[in-house]
């Protein structure tokens, strides 16, 4: 694939890096060289926009095949991490999804959702047959782990959602955790209702795929998550500003990010009327929870621009530092190296 070289005034490349004129070249699907403009290499094309250039969005909690993956692309997210399907439909997608014809955004996957017997998500009208699977002991448990393991799961979903149904017993989550932790897997769990989240704590799970939303979190459970676990946001399905849901899950958010818990962006994209792509209403909120600028964009992005990193990267029209709402208005998207969305001035030689 022949080079790639984009110019822009303005860019944020990772943690308490913004600058100006600003040159990313990239080698194929990586990152080769960030700096001031400077001689384009031998045989790249040249892009050079006027706007803010940052790396591109990954979502951490969605249901693809309840989105659109192409217009996910073209509004900026080039990876998603799915977090319930069934393994029959999702695996082979995730692997479609790395080569380089694929029309949407990387696709990695946790497969089907371990719960109780009966437990949620078996009889949710969002769910397709498969997208949950019951364990009923810590052998069985042990044993999805595996099987997901091999299949080629990112990660191991959990539901603990006491609200909806039964879910699995102490001992079966503690064989979920000590069987991901010997495949080197991450545990994260859908946890709603009181007592879940201390419940996941206990156990050793490494993330939780909501903010919890339905009661507001003692302290300790507070600083017991921020040193523990990450927490992936899912702040806008709470509809609109207001609601209980949204108020509470805003709370334990700024109290978690304060205590020094990482947060990472994520929509749960399928749930209610959230669209693909960036959702700009998520990151405000993220920032009425108390991160800043940087903070944000940290969460949002799955690396910074820098030599080795995937060469995912996004311009806007204007800056987002102060809204957010700026990454509506897109002018160039890349993923893997190469240009998947372009629109305005722009040159090459």
């Amino acid at each position: 694939m022949p080079g790639l070289s984009i110019r822009a005034p303005f860019a944020w490349l990772g943690p308490g890096r913004l600058a100006s004129e600003v040159q990313v070249d990239c080698d194929g699907a990586t990152v080769a060289s960030v700096g001031p403009f400077h001689a384009v290499p031998e045989g790249a094309e040249l892009i050079a926009v006027g706007g803010f250039l940052m790396p591109a969005a990954a979502d951490r909690h969605v249901h693809i095949e309840l989105g659109d993956p192409v217009v996910m692309l073209q509004r900026g997210v080039t990876a998603v991490r799915d977090l319930a399907w069934p393994a029959d439909r999702i695996f082979g997608l995730a692997d479609a999804s790395e080569l380089p014809g694929f029309n949407g955004p990387l696709i990695r996957a946790a497969g089907p959702m371990l719960t109780g017997a009966g437990g949620y998500p078996t009889a949710a009208a969002w769910a397709p047959a498969g997208t949950a699977r019951e364990v009923t002991s810590p052998e069985e448990a042990t044993a999805a782990v595996h099987e997901l393991a091999r299949l080629g799961a990112a990660a191991i979903k959990v539901s603990l959602n006491a609200e909806d149904g039964p879910t699995p017993s102490d001992a079966a989550l503690f064989a979920i955790c000590d069987a991901a932790r010997a495949a080197d897997l991450p545990v994260t769990a859908h946890a709603q209702g009181e007592g879940q989240v201390e419940r996941a704590l206990g156990a050793g799970v490494d993330e939780l795929a909501h903010t919890p939303w339905t009661h507001r979190l003692g302290d300790d459970a507070i600083a017991m998550a921020a040193e523990r676990m990450r927490w992936v946001s899912t702040l806008a399905i709470h509809g609109p500003a207001g609601t209980a849901e949204l108020r509470t899950a805003l709370d334990n958010l700024r109290r978690f990010h304060a205590a020094g818990g990482e947060v990472v962006y994520g929509t749960d994209l399928g749930n209610g009327d959230i669209a693909s792509g960036i959702h700009t209403g998520e990151l405000r909120l993220l920032r009425e929870a108390g991160l800043d600028a940087d903070a944000t964009f940290t969460a949002l992005t799955r690396a910074p621009l820098e030599p080795g990193a995937p060469a995912d990267l996004i311009v806007a029209s204007d800056s987002p530092v102060s809204d957010p709402g700026a990454l509506d208005d897109l002018l160039v998207v890349v993923r893997a190296g190469r240009v998947v969305m372009r629109r305005g001035d722009s040159s090459s030689p």
